[in-house]
């Protein structure tokens, strides 16, 4: 993994850890070898590729109504 993709998916872990601390999720989880990333919403889990979990995040955190799948 490069330096700038480690930087980008501990932001990803950040804004999860933010969430569920708000509990605006109920878990999360890192999957480096797929790289992907479990996010549990509305007691479902969901698969997103780090770049989707952090779109998803920082919407869910900082504004935009969430209205996923």
């Amino acid at each position: 993994m490069k330096g700038t993709e480690a930087v980008f998916r501990n932001e990803v872990r950040h804004l999860a850890e933010e969430a569920f601390h708000r509990k605006l999720i109920s878990g999360y989880g890192d999957v480096p070898e797929n790289n992907e990333f479990q996010i549990v919403f509305q007691g479902k889990p969901r698969h997103f590729t780090v770049e989707e979990a952090h779109s998803f995040l920082a919407d869910l955190l900082f504004g935009s109504n969430v209205n996923l799948i």
